[in-house]
C-alpha cells in the first residue's frame, strides 16, 4: 500500500491543514487554556458533514494539546490529557500513530466505555477529553458493553474538565447511539460551551451540488442530478452490480483504496462459514472480522469483500461502489425504508426511552438512510451506485442517463 494511502498519513499532526483549520485549532487551544481551570465544565462541539477534516483537525489539536502537557510555560503544563473513539477501525489508526509522535502514546487512546470504567474504578477525573465521531457514543445504557450509566457524552464531561468533540447527526447509525441535534444539546447545554461548524467538503471531489444530492437522497427524496456531477468527480449508475465491481477492481488495480460497499438487507446465506450479498450475476462475501492493526480498507484481499458502515466509516476510499441493498426502495419520488427487509437488527433494537411505535420506526428508517449517507461520500475520486429495488434503479438510471446526453 503507498503511503499516501495510508488512513495514518491523512490524520498525522504533519498533514498540512488549511488557513481554516488553524483557525480553528487556535480557537478550540485558546477556548481549553480559558476555561481550564473553572470550576463548571466546559465542552467545544464541532459540527460537520463526512469529509469535512473533522478528524483531521482533532488529531493535530491532540498533538499540540500533549506537547503543552509538557511545556513549563503553557497553562496546560501536567494536564491530564485523553482521546476517545467508538470506532475500532478508527482507534486502530490512532493507535498506530501513536509512539511514532512525541509524548503521543497508545495509551491515550481508548474506547469511551473503557475510559468510564477505568476513571471510576481508580475514582480519578482527567483535565482534557476529546472525542472523534462523537454520535457514536451510547445514548443509552448498553451492559453488553459494559456501559451501565445511561449517556456516554453525559459521562465523558463529568469527568473531564474541557470536553471537545465533532459530531455529524448524519452518521448517527444505530438506536442504542441514537442522537439527534436536540438530544445533544439537553446534554451540552447546561456547561459552557463553545462551537463551530465546518462546511468545506475535504474528502470528496464532487461538486457542491452533487454533495447536495447525496444529502437530499438520503433526506428521503429523489432528485435530478446536477448537470456537473461528472465533470471532476466520477459519479456513474449502474444497471448490473457485476459490472460495477469489474469497473471498482479496475480502479483498485490503477490507484488502489477502492472498494464495494454496501447496506445491510441480504439474509444471512452462509457458504464456507461466510454471509453473502447475492445480486443478478454477482456473489461477494461481507467484510471478515479484522484481527489485524490494519483497517479493512487497506488489507489488499478486502478488494474480494463487501464493506459495511461499520468497516467503512471514517476512512477515505479513493473510489467507493455503493450497492443499495433491499430495504432502500422508491415510492413516486421518495426514497423510503421498507424495515422489514433490514437484516441488520442489532443495529436497529428497541429502546425504552422511546415509546410511541410511529416515531421509533421513523428514526429507525431515518438511521438506514443515515447510513447510505455515510457509504456514499467515501469516494474521494468517484462513486458508484448499483440499487436493487427495480424501481429505484431505472429511476436512477433515467436520471443518469439525462445528464449523459446533456
Amino acid at each position: 500500500m503507498s503511503e499516501i494511502n495510508a488512513a495514518n498519513e491523512k490524520l498525522s499532526p504533519e498533514h498540512q491543514l488549511t488557513k481554516e483549520q488553524s483557525k480553528l485549532i487556535n480557537k478550540i487551544e485558546t477556548f481549553t487554556k480559558h476555561h481550564i481551570n473553572d470550576q463548571k465544565h466546559a465542552v467545544f462541539t464541532i459540527y460537520g458533514d463526512a469529509g469535512t477534516g473533522k478528524s483531521v483537525i482533532l488529531s493535530k489539536l491532540f498533538y499540540d494539546i500533549q506537547q503543552m502537557s509538557k511545556d513549563k510555560d503553557s497553562k496546560l503544563y501536567h494536564t491530564d490529557n485523553h482521546f476517545l473513539v467508538n470506532h475500532p477501525e478508527i482507534l486502530k489508526v490512532y493507535k498506530n500513530m501513536a509512539g511514532d509522535e512525541k509524548n503521543v502514546l497508545k495509551k491515550n487512546f481508548n474506547r469511551p466505555t473503557s475510559f468510564i470504567n477505568k476513571l471510576d474504578k481508580e475514582q480519578k477525573s482527567v483535565d482534557i477529553t476529546v472525542i472523534d465521531e462523537a454520535h457514536l457514543l451510547l445514548s443509552r445504557g448498553d451492559h453488553y458493553n459494559n456501559f451501565y450509566q445511561e449517556n456516554q457524552l453525559n459521562e465523558v464531561i463529568k469527568r473531564s474538565k474541557v470536553t471537545i468533540l465533532v459530531f455529524d447527526h448524519r452518521q448517527v447509525l444505530r438506536t442504542k447511539s441514537f442522537w439527534n441535534l436536540d438530544r445533544l444539546h439537553k446534554i451540552i447545554d447546561p456547561y459552557t460551551n463553545g462551537e463551530y461548524h465546518l462546511t468545506h467538503q475535504f474528502r470528496m471531489t464532487a461538486s457542491d451540488e452533487l454533495v447536495h444530492w447525496i444529502n437530499h437522497f438520503t433526506d428521503g427524496k429523489l432528485e435530478d442530478i446536477p448537470e456537473n456531477a461528472d465533470d471532476q468527480y466520477d459519479f456513474r449508475i449502474f444497471d448490473n452490480a457485476e459490472k460495477m465491481r469489474k469497473e471498482i477492481v479496475k480502479r483498485n488495480n490503477q490507484v488502489g483504496l477502492s472498494r464495494i460497499v454496501s447496506t445491510s438487507g441480504y439474509p444471512s446465506t452462509l457458504d464456507g462459514g461466510k454471509h453473502y450479498v447475492i445480486e443478478s450475476d454477482f456473489k461477494m462475501p461481507w467484510d471478515q472480522y479484522n484481527y489485524t492493526q490494519t483497517p479493512w480498507a487497506e488489507i489488499p484481499e478486502t478488494i474480494n469483500e463487501v464493506g459495511s458502515m461499520f468497516t467503512c466509516q471514517g476512512f477515505d476510499l479513493n473510489y467507493v461502489g455503493v450497492i443499495l441493498g433491499p430495504p432502500i426502495y422508491l415510492d413516486e419520488n421518495n426514497v423510503k425504508v421498507d424495515l422489514n427487509n433490514f437484516t441488520d437488527v442489532e443495529s436497529l433494537k428497541k429502546r425504552k426511552d422511546i415509546n410511541d411505535p410511529n416515531e421509533f420506526n421513523k428514526i429507525k428508517a431515518q438511521l438506514v438512510l443515515n447510513s447510505v449517507n455515510v457509504l456514499m461520500k467515501r469516494g474521494v475520486k468517484g462513486l458508484y451506485i448499483f440499487a436493487h429495488d427495480d424501481n429505484l434503479r431505472n429511476a436512477l438510471m433515467e436520471l443518469y442517463n439525462k445528464i449523459k446526453r446533456a
